[in-house]
């Protein structure tokens, strides 16, 4: 078994040439190296944030399984803290904050990697608000594209300012820096905005979850505001027939888009747009004025959302 070390971490590998995504011969190893690769990226993204899994230890098409407390077997040098929100009763989760840590959980075929919009010292306090727009059948990303653009400008109204990413599925997801508030109050707040979008659009936006009033539109998830949600992080595989990425893109890059296909971004991607636009999400990272976290309780400049 092949072994490597990290900032000082031996880790053991396993099965790197096994076969993850039938469709491309994209293998364990070639996961492991993506991760390994965007680390300095993805890293900030989850900082302080608990972990929600989906492995796949036998392919995209095999059998998946949902981690959400720590595996058994986790090295004592992975964070690990107690969560106490959302949940009955308190339990452990991992917390990814170093590059060894997200190689070993890449390791067991973590594909996927979810967090909710809330970090462990102020638990159930969201700092981002996010919508997942989900396209129907009959409905594609470039529907999502109008109904995004929709909630940028409605939003912009209250001083919110949206960022695209797409899910690295079939819709985009929209997130902005927000003063921390009661996920409570950002759900409200989301709802709220989601009913305005489906009276906006009437057509084509859908802000309840019923599957059968979702044909051919989108359907515009405030939900995953709450607490005890999640949600695809940025720059994270997505189980799929191909390995996409849940890639940050630009509104411009959105108005350009003539196909559904002209926004689907694979691992090989990454590098090369990183280069390009660094990374276009970074806006969600500066939780404190003057972009000095934890050092100061002013955070003005991000959105203060009004009353839902």
């Amino acid at each position: 078994m092949p072994h490597t070390e990290i900032e000082g971490h031996r880790l053991s590998l396993s099965n790197l040439d096994k076969v993850l995504y039938p469709s491309t011969g994209f293998t364990k190893g070639e996961a492991i190296h993506y991760y390994a690769s965007i680390a300095e990226t993805v890293l900030p993204h989850l900082e302080g944030r608990p972990l929600s899994f989906l492995r796949y230890p036998d392919g995209v098409e095999g059998q998946k399984f949902f981690t959400k407390h720590v595996p058994r077997g986790t090295p004592e040098w992975v964070t690990v803290h107690e969560i106490t929100v959302a949940s009955k009763t308190p339990m452990h989760q991992v917390f990814l904050q170093d590059k060894a840590s997200l190689v070993w959980a890449a390791n067991l075929a973590a594909l996927e990697l979810h967090t909710p919009q809330w970090q462990v010292d102020h638990q159930g306090l969201a700092d981002r608000l996010v919508f997942d727009l989900d396209p129907g059948e009959g409905a594609d990303i470039l529907d999502c594209r109008t109904v995004a653009t929709w909630l940028r400008d409605r939003t912009a109204e209250d001083g919110v300012t949206l960022l695209p990413k797409t899910s690295g599925s079939k819709g985009l997801h929209l997130l902005a820096p927000i003063e921390r508030r009661d996920a409570l109050e950002v759900s409200a707040y989301a709802k709220k905005l989601a009913r305005e979008a489906e009276d906006g659009l009437p057509d084509l936006a859908v802000s309840k979850m019923a599957k059968d009033l979702r044909g051919g539109k989108v359907f515009v998830d405030w939900s995953q505001n709450s607490a005890a949600k999640t949600t695809a992080a940025p720059y994270t595989l997505r189980a799929k027939e191909r390995p996409t990425v849940s890639t940050p893109v630009t509104w411009e890059e959105l108005d350009a888009a003539n196909s559904a296909d002209d926004l689907v971004f694979l691992t090989t991607d990454l590098p090369p747009r990183l280069k390009s636009y660094g990374d276009l999400l970074a806006p969600l990272l500066d939780l404190f004025s003057g972009g000095k976290k934890g050092t100061s309780k002013d955070e003005g400049f991000r959105a203060r959302l009004p009353k839902a």
